[in-house]
């Protein structure tokens, strides 16, 4: 059965413009009601009003849908209360959320102000967080929940100039890692897209024939999927001009060296504890713990 969207509300956070704009726009095709969530700030975070998401309100509403506009800062809790009043006065329910705001403040570390770190920790991490406590609650109760968090390739693996934005989202991948066990009673998932889209933060960064070839059109089928009924739960689904494939954190095996182990013997070892070979992924903090009880019942290598 098709993928189908009938009868659930989603809160897409920064749709006006760029991926969040794609991502709304596509979940309505699919017959989402979307509340269409934007500051209307520039790029840094900076200024705000609400004509950004009022168009995509009214585009959603032209091609036959259904939406509503909401200028609340995701960082701000009055803010970001009034954006879930005003959701379920309008609807009554909230099935997905799409956590897709965000800001830019690009420097190197030794030139960049604790300020523009803790401003984009701020929005990124808080400014997903805050609209997911203000939903937990309603999901719970409906026992029914979708929940998108968005990481990126600078979290997973890193740039240069992007500190503050490559903590902020790897931040994010620790978050669903809990949140996803939590709310697996109450079918609530929580899942992470790692898109790779021609945006206002991508824009000054790539020649246009490739910018072309990344419209944020072609990541929102993965965020549409992370949301359906049917969706995996603590996945990150990377995704760039209808390319997809998923990303992990993996661990080795490790070797016991046993409890008198030295720095030496962990250098003279290394290849073998960093044999990526037998890595694999884990569910939570617990399988981790589970494989070093096992590992310290073996006999050390050292002997």
């Amino acid at each position: 059965m098709a993928i189908s969207f009938q009868g659930k509300v989603a809160i897409v956070t920064g749709a006006g413009g760029g991926l969040g704009r794609a991502h709304a726009l596509h979940l309505a095709k699919l017959g989402a009601k979307l509340v269409i969530n934007d500051l209307g700030g520039s790029l840094d975070g900076s200024g705000g009003n609400s004509q950004a998401a009022e168009k995509v309100v009214a585009e959603i509403i032209a091609a036959g849908g259904e939406a509503i506009a909401n200028g609340a800062s995701v960082s701000d809790d009055a803010g970001v209360a009034h954006l879930v009043k005003q959701t379920m006065d309008k609807w009554g329910r909230i099935d997905v959320l799409i956590a897709n705001a965000g800001i830019l403040r690009d420097k190197s570390f030794a030139k960049m102000e604790l300020k523009d770190f803790e401003a984009v920790m701020t929005v990124h991490l808080m400014g997903t967080v805050k609209p997911c406590k203000a939903v937990w609650e309603i999901m719970k109760s409906q026992g029914y929940g979708r929940i998108v968090v968005t990481t990126s390739s600078t979290g997973l693996y890193g740039n240069f100039g992007q500190t503050n934005y490559g903590a902020a989202k790897l931040s994010l991948v620790g978050f669903m890692n809990s949140l996803k066990l939590e709310g697996a009673k109450d079918n609530i998932r929580v899942n992470a897209v790692c898109p790779v889209a021609a945006t206002r933060m991508t824009a000054a960064l790539m020649p246009p024939a490739v910018l072309e070839m990344l419209k944020p059109e072609f990541v929102s089928p993965a965020v549409a999927y992370l949301a359906s009924d049917n969706a995996p739960t603590g996945t990150i689904l990377t995704a760039a001009a209808g390319a997809f494939a998923a990303a992990q954190l993996v661990e080795t095996d490790g070797v016991n060296l046993g409890h008198n182990a030295t720095a030496d013997d962990i250098e003279a070892h290394f290849a073998q504890i960093s044999d990526w070979a037998t890595a694999k992924h884990y569910g939570q903090g617990g399988e981790q713990s589970a494989k070093f009880l096992a590992r310290v019942q073996e006999k050390p290598v050292l002997g």
